[in-house]
């Protein structure tokens, strides 16, 4: 609820608001199970909405989708509304889009792997630190080749073939065993099991559709449906980092505003931090220091502020702290650390006021206009103005179906990537030359047998005659040579010189049976056949364009064509590289036109103009209501 340009959170001594220019300056939310961190977390989203700031949060339970429709009124909130002074209160619901990773509560989130990282990616598979060096060498190998990597057939394709070629990547990369690979396929393959295979691909999530307003300057609370997600703790927590990341890579530096550019609240932080890897916890506190000045504003929700590293606890300016129960030493000293926090107010004592709170109060401690720490404060939060509890599923079927991103990341797409470069590749490779036929393995046949599967005859024996064509029968008919009376020596002349004659034999087609070795079995076709006067038998007749070439011509002539093919590869692979950056690049400029524009005067002036009449008249009226119940004039 807003107050004098301001959030109205509770009301203690006097009213306790949130200034929305420190809201960048982080906060926590803490407090034992039912103390009323949820009642804590909506006023504030519905505060920040109201004053036209986005708003991304999870929702673990279901309830917070209750903004979608104004709250109901009943006793104990008329007794909530009477102990914080509120004259005039308004029940009214906010704008809302709802967001799943699985696409069954809200639309599909999705993310590619290479937009994950090695390190974020690592974190969600739990590897040891082993693993993730080899899934780093996985992604630059994939980089250098010009492979994308965009869903998890990529990942599993890329880790068959970053295996199998170990070898060759070891020297320039690192040492890649087979046990480290085998491991990560086998976190990918449970991954995969818990639906991480719809997370993975495209079209992924534009940042920049969470920095949205609605038609009365109304920012949009975005909620994430987390019932599920949530039972995997690794994966939900690692998700939201990496939109966290995703947000400190996508929105420009600009400073200190006068109010956040988006608002994330972190649900179940303790869920981020529980054995957290030191590279990925130096990448969290990087990204909560250096966020602030992109203006964006942090959040974290926890039981225990114990919960939170002290290098990430110190930057959270503003705090509500619920009651937490000391039952044991540990949450006597978690009491004690947190009461350290506050700075103190001499009408109470605060490590005695964080066990005894009630349901509803909270000690709270917001940052003033120059950045300084208040006095710590003991006050009753006010009820939100939405709906208290969850929402039916037609209900929220119905604002998926009319909100402005339907249809936008519905249906999943699968363009060329890695896997499909490796299936090609392999296919290539495997597919067998054209067979060459040799002359033992053809031989002619009298008659074609009805049965085209033969089996290789034994040695021929030499035939005593020829064959010749009948055209009564249509066969080659097997003719012997005349037997001769031998001439005795006596009576025989003397040899005379008999000059060599060539004389070519006329050539005819003939069916023969060829054995195919794709096949293994002979086959029946056509060929031009000439008589061997030697032999008497039909052989093939020889090209003389068929003849052997010089071994080492043929050897220097399948060189150059492997050289020609190693080219081809490399232009291809450095035209899709160039692709992709062109790609990535059009992308970043995209994002960047948009943020500049949503940022721009006019956007401002168009995206305020229409409520800021009525907010003028509502907060004069307020101010004059609530002077004649306080006798102050406001």
């Amino acid at each position: 609820m807003l107050y004098e340009k301001s959030i109205w959170v509770g009301t203690g001594e006097k009213a306790v608001q949130l200034l929305p220019e420190m809201a960048n300056r982080h906060g926590l939310i803490a407090g034992a199970t039912g103390t009323g961190k949820t009642v804590s977390l909506k006023v504030l989203a519905e505060g920040f909405s109201a004053m036209g700031v986005p708003v991304f949060l999870a929702d673990v339970k279901g309830d917070l989708a209750g903004m979608v429709k104004p709250g109901e009124h009943n006793e104990k909130i008329a007794s909530r509304l009477a102990a914080c002074g509120v004259p005039n209160f308004q029940y009214r619901a906010f704008p809302t889009v709802f967001w799943d990773v699985y696409g069954e509560q809200g639309h599909p989130v999705r993310a590619t792997v290479s937009e994950m990282g090695p390190l974020l990616l690592g974190r969600m598979l739990s590897l040891n630190e082993t693993q993730m060096g080899v899934l780093s060498i996985l992604f630059r190998v994939a980089d250098d080749e010009g492979m994308l990597l965009l869903d998890l057939k990529d990942l599993k394709a890329m880790l068959a073939y970053v295996g199998e070629h170990a070898k060759d990547y070891t020297l320039h990369y690192g040492n890649v065993t087979a046990a480290s690979v085998g491991a990560i396929q086998r976190a990918v393959a449970v991954l995969e099991d818990q639906g991480g295979n719809l997370f993975f691909g495209e079209p992924s999530l534009q940042i920049s559709d969470w920095l949205s307003t609605d038609e009365n300057g109304e920012g949009n609370i975005n909620i994430l449906a987390a019932d599920k997600l949530f039972r995997n703790p690794i994966m939900y927590s690692t998700f939201l980092l990496w939109m966290l990341s995703e947000l400190y890579e996508y929105l420009p530096e600009v400073g200190d505003l006068d109010k956040p550019r988006i608002v994330f609240f972190f649900d179940e932080a303790h869920l981020l931090f529980d054995n957290c890897p030191r590279t990925l916890m130096e990448k969290i506190e990087q990204v909560v220091r250096l966020i602030r000045s992109k203006g964006v504003g942090v959040f974290f929700i926890t039981q225990s502020p114990a919960d939170v590293p002290m290098n990430i606890l110190g930057q959270l300016g503003n705090r509500i702290q619920h009651a937490l129960r000391a039952f044991t030493p540990l949450d006597q000293k978690a009491v004690k650390v947190a009461a350290q926090t506050f700075r103190v107010n001499p009408n109470f004592d605060t490590e005695e006021a964080i066990t005894n709170l009630k349901t509803g109060e909270a000690l709270v401690s917001f940052l003033d206009e120059h950045g300084a720490p208040r006095v710590v404060d003991r006050a009753t939060i006010l009820p939100p103005q939405s709906y208290m509890n969850a929402i039916d599923a037609d209900l929220r079927r119905a604002f998926i179906e009319t909100s402005p991103f339907a249809g936008v990341y519905d249906e999943m797409k699968d363009r060329y990537s890695a896997y499909e470069m490796l299936v090609e590749s392999f296919q290539s490779a495997a597919t067998p030359a054209a067979p060459q036929l040799k002359t033992e393995d053809i031989f002619v046949t009298a008659q074609p047998q009805p049965s085209p599967v033969m089996h290789a005859p034994a040695q021929a024996v030499k035939p005593q005659g020829f064959m010749v064509y009948n055209p009564e029968t249509g066969r080659y008919e097997s003719q012997s040579i005349p037997t001769m009376t031998p001439i005795p020596e006596a009576q025989k002349p003397a040899p005379a010189p008999v000059p060599t004659i060539q004389v070519e034999q006329p050539t005819v087609q003939m069916p023969v049976m060829v054995y195919d070795p794709t096949s293994g079995q002979y086959v029946q076709q056509m060929m031009a056949m000439q008589l061997d006067p030697a032999t008497g038998n039909y052989v093939p007749v020889q090209d003389p364009a068929a003849a052997p070439a010089d071994p080492k011509a043929a050897e220097k002539a399948a060189k150059e064509a492997e050289k020609a093919r190693k080219e081809a590869e490399k232009a291809e692979k450095e035209r899709i590289a160039e692709e992709r950056r062109k790609r990535a690049d059009e992308l970043r400029e995209e994002r960047a036109a948009r943020a500049k524009k949503n940022d721009s005067v006019l956007g401002r002036v168009q995206n305020t103009a229409i409520s800021t009449a009525t907010r003028e008249i509502t907060r004069a009226l307020t101010r004059g209501i609530m002077g004649i119940f306080t006798g102050k004039k406001r």
